[in-house]
């Protein structure tokens, strides 16, 4: 297995140079991740029996994904991920530039893309649908030029993102979340934005803002509970509550995407949104802050493909 950021081709036989062309997979590993390493053994085992020549790379930042991929995509058929949304976030502008497909094996802690695809949560039976080949296109959200498959908000989810730590992740898992998020809420204060959209400007005193590409973040909440990922349009909703407590009411209509029936949440549904801050404030996308307001949020149609399980890769509830 690799480390570092180093690579190794991994094949039965010496392949031909037109197999190589045709059934070659770039492979990244997080090796972070709380599953990496089983995930990685799992996709080398399945993937290499069922024909596939493997290039794989395990990077020490997320920056080096997207270069790689790009300098190996020549003779490639596809890109296959074994980490969380971060890591598949990180491969995202390759995906768009190189046109290369992508499988995922859920290795991460919250892995909402898998859920919104419907991908099973077993290793092997991940790794054999992209054996199959069965691919769903689907749309990508962008917020100052970032690409992002689930969510980018500012708020709550922001500061969630820098106080959650690797090591929270992997030791924890789904409940280091939880863990992070009460501590989050214990000295979360309302900030003041106004939001641009097709409707007009809005000004708003909020905990929260997030702009939904997918169906589900944050570990299997939903942004809107009628949201496809293939809908070439984008879901936000503005956190407008006076008492953080009242979050507790809400959670379970939070889990369900049905949080736009409360009064105190903002909810509507665009091509494009602008949100402009007093002060800069960093936006959270995909699990990883990547720019600042003033920001400008906008949706890349079918944008990439993705392979799925062949019933059409259904949002799982």
């Amino acid at each position: 297995m690799t480390t570092g950021g180093d690579q190794v081709s991994i094949a039965k036989a010496p392949p031909s140079r037109s197999a190589v062309a045709t059934r070659r997979l770039l492979m990244i590993i997080n090796r972070g991740s709380r599953s990496g390493g089983e995930a990685a053994g799992t996709a080398v085992s399945r993937l290499s029996a069922a024909g596939y020549d493997l290039v794989i790379s395990a990077p020490h930042s997320p920056r080096e994904v997207a270069p790689w991929i790009e300098a190996h995509a020549d003779d490639a058929e596809a890109v296959v991920v074994a980490g969380g949304d971060g890591s598949l976030n990180a491969a995202a502008p390759a995906l768009v530039r190189t046109g290369l497909p992508l499988g995922i094996i859920p290795a991460g802690t919250a892995n909402d893309l898998a859920r919104t695809l419907g991908l099973p949560d077993d290793m092997e039976a991940a790794v054999d649908v992209i054996a199959a080949g069965h691919r769903r296109q689907i749309d990508l959200g962008e917020v100052n030029g970032h690409p992002f498959f689930n969510v980018a908000s500012l708020g709550l989810s922001a500061e969630l993102a820098r106080q959650l730590t690797k090591e929270t992740k992997r030791r924890f898992g789904r409940l280091g979340y939880a863990i992070t998020a009460l501590k989050v809420l214990t000295n979360a204060r309302p900030f003041r934005a106004m939001i641009v959209s097709s409707d007009g400007a809005a000004r708003v005193k909020t905990l929260q803002i997030a702009v939904g590409n997918g169906r589900y973040y944050g570990g299997g909440m939903a942004v809107q509970d009628s949201a496809e990922i293939d809908d070439s349009h984008l879901d936000l909703y503005s956190l407008e509550i006076g008492r953080v407590w009242k979050l507790l009411a809400m959670a379970y209509d939070f889990r369900k995407g049905r949080h736009g029936l409360w009064q105190e949440v903002r909810a509507t549904r665009d091509t494009s949104f602008e949100i402009r801050t007093r002060r800069p404030r960093p936006i959270n996308a995909d699990g990883e802050l990547v720019t600042f307001t003033p920001a400008r949020f906008g949706v890349l149609p079918r944008a990439v493909s993705v392979f799925v399980p062949k019933a059409g890769g259904q949002d799982r509830a």
